[in-house]
């Protein structure tokens, strides 16, 4: 996606600029308010219907001069437009923007615009599992020092519409996608501070090989100077090995500041290692830019868990519920499975995303009392366990729950963890994980009510 000119000299005054899906997270509801508040004719096309996008389109119906294709795509909103802003989940494959591309028409995405208007200190979280964790602890941590911040990026909340109440002295702390950063890398973007928390394969299906996923990551470090930070992870192989010019600082089992340390087991609560070094991540950030161990402290303590994330959702009849749909990867299932010394539950599966899932099903067979099997990647996952395993291939979302349940116990932890993405049967990791609260709040008796 190669702009032609750069996206920070663009007059948006009467230009026709087509977003490319609208979707439900904030990125493109953002870029509308922004775009129509500087006056352009904004066009809104998405696959999903109306129906469908009905609680984002509400969301910008103030906005003036919008139009709406839903449910298709029509070639002439990419051929003859003045820009589009593309939804950073669709890839630059995509037959539309090659339209796009052949008719001269440029090409941005929601964060580039921000990027380049934004006045803010950033500090940027990547990684393959724990950005979101690891961004919201920052934040936490940086609210508790009483500085300005402002939360954003692919953690669900777009700040562009709101970048020009954003000051100089302000922190801004963005989570970053390998899409996001895929073209935040042509318009040379180097964050004050950037944190990886780790690396491991994951959205080959957009990216098309792990070099070119590696590659997009290391966007959040490719062109930082001597004067900015990095904060990396020792322990992951893969990142400890990243080149940067900035300060270097590593976290990890033997990089840990022991004060830093001796906070977090203080103040922090949440369970798993997994959880431990997304806090170390977040507390060396918040050092590298001289907040006091005191402000840290505080952070750490205020912070409120994420939904979705190894949630506790309820003790019932001695079982205890977690919510992690937001587990999407094999790496961050795994991790969930060991936090917990309790007999564990577990449901997994979920859209294939042609990741390798041996891991994945070793820790099943070595940690887990029994396992319900969804989506397509079910009997992959099946095959691949140890047959010792009690395991079932379920046929929806509300069978695997009841299976699950009728094989647990008082004193056992039942956990959504499904190791995968869930576009196979939901929309989103959101309503996977809203159906499971569900479930749990209707569970009586042993079994959930009818």
């Amino acid at each position: 996606m190669n702009m032609q000119r750069s996206d920070y000299e663009f007059d948006f005054a009467g230009k026709r600029v087509t977003v490319l899906g609208l979707g439900r997270f904030g990125g493109g509801i953002g870029a509308v308010r922004f775009l129509a508040s500087c006056g352009a004719e904004v066009t809104v096309t998405d696959l999903k219907t109306e129906a469908e996008l009905a609680d984002s389109i509400l969301q910008i119906a103030d906005c003036p001069e919008i139009k709406f294709r839903l449910g298709e795509h029509c070639d002439s909103d990419f051929a003859t437009a003045d820009l589009i802003v593309v939804s950073p989940a669709v890839p630059p494959t995509n037959g539309f923007l090659q339209i796009a591309q052949e008719n001269g028409v440029p090409i941005t995405t929601e964060i580039s615009l921000f990027w380049q208007r934004n006045r803010g200190k950033v500090i940027a979280v990547t990684g393959s599992v724990g950005k979101s964790t690891t961004t919201s602890l920052i934040h936490s941590i940086v609210q508790a020092a009483g500085l300005t911040c402002w939360l954003g990026g692919n953690i669900g909340k777009s700040l562009l519409s709101m970048v020009e109440e954003i000051q100089p002295s302000d922190y801004v702390i963005l989570e970053l996608s390998s899409f996001q950063l895929f073209d935040l890398d042509r318009i040379s973007a180097a964050p004050d501070v950037a944190v990886v928390t780790n690396f491991s394969p994951n959205h080959l299906d957009w990216h098309g090989s792990i070099e070119n996923y590696r590659h997009a990551k290391q966007t959040i470090l490719r062109r930082q100077s001597e004067n900015q930070t990095a904060i990396l992870n020792a322990d992951d192989a893969d990142v400890s090995s990243w080149k940067t010019n900035a300060i270097r600082i590593e976290f990890g089992q033997d990089k840990a500041d022991s004060e830093l340390e001796l906070a977090i087991r203080d103040s922090f609560k949440q369970p798993g290692a997994h959880n431990f070094q997304n806090a170390l991540a977040a507390c060396c950030a918040a050092n590298a830019v001289g907040i006091p161990l005191d402000a840290i402290k505080r952070g750490l303590q205020q912070f409120q868990p994420l939904e979705h994330r190894l949630q506790f959702v309820a003790e019932v009849n001695g079982r205890r519920f977690y919510n992690d749909s937001k587990a999407t990867t094999p790496e961050s299932a795994i991790a969930a499975i060991e936090s917990f010394d309790s007999p564990v539950v577990l449901l997994a599966g979920g859209y294939d995303k042609q990741i390798d899932l041996a891991a994945f099903a070793n820790t099943i067979s070595q940690r887990c009392k029994a396992v319900a099997l969804m989506g397509e990647t079910a009997t992959e996952l099946d095959q691949l366990i140890s047959a010792d395993i009690n395991s079932q291939i379920c046929e929806s979302f509300e069978d695997s729950f009841r299976w699950a349940v009728e094989q647990s116990n008082p004193g056992d932890v039942v956990l959504l963890s499904p190791g995968c993405a869930s576009y196979d049967w939901f929309p989103d990791f959101e309503a996977r994980g809203n159906q499971f609260v569900q479930l749990v709040g209707e569970w009586t008796d042993g079994m959930p009510s009818a």
